[in-house]
């Protein structure tokens, strides 16, 4: 969870109010989060560099992409194209889904929008957290 948090930090930060702030900080460092994981109702999916973690994705109810982070320093070279490559199919031969969500924030609408998620409603605010909710057909 550092590395969602300096990565938010670093880029997502900026675009959000300090309530959206503080309320994504309780989210990455909330106990229930850690039960939620060891349940079973998120997946965790990372990216390593010898052994350093570089990048994460996480599925919350096989679907809904809840965390995709990826190292400033590694921005740019195709690290979260290929979580998403990875969890999509993953989503569909392992889970058989055919969609995956996200709820991206103002920062990774763009990146979202290049690999075929597309805008499902409005920008939204909600405890202080922007995001434009999305979807990608997996076929």
């Amino acid at each position: 969870m550092k590395l969602a948090w300096d990565t938010f930090e670093r880029f997502d930060a900026p675009d959000y109010s300090q309530e959206g702030i503080e309320n994504f900080h309780k989210f990455v460092n909330d106990d229930m989060l850690r039960k939620m994981f060891v349940a079973g109702h998120y997946q965790l999916f990372v990216a390593m560099d010898g052994d350093r973690y570089v990048g994460l994705i996480s599925l919350r109810e096989r679907m809904h992409i809840s965390l995709l982070f990826v190292d400033g320093d590694y921005h740019g070279n195709g690290v979260a194209s290929a979580l998403i490559k990875y969890v999509s199919i993953y989503g569909k031969n392992e889970e058989g889904i055919d969609k995956l969500t996200v709820n991206a924030a103002p920062y990774a609408v763009g990146f979202y929008h290049k690999r075929g998620f597309r805008d499902i409603g409005p920008e939204t605010v909600a405890d202080g957290i922007r995001f434009t909710p999305m979807e990608l057909k997996l076929r």
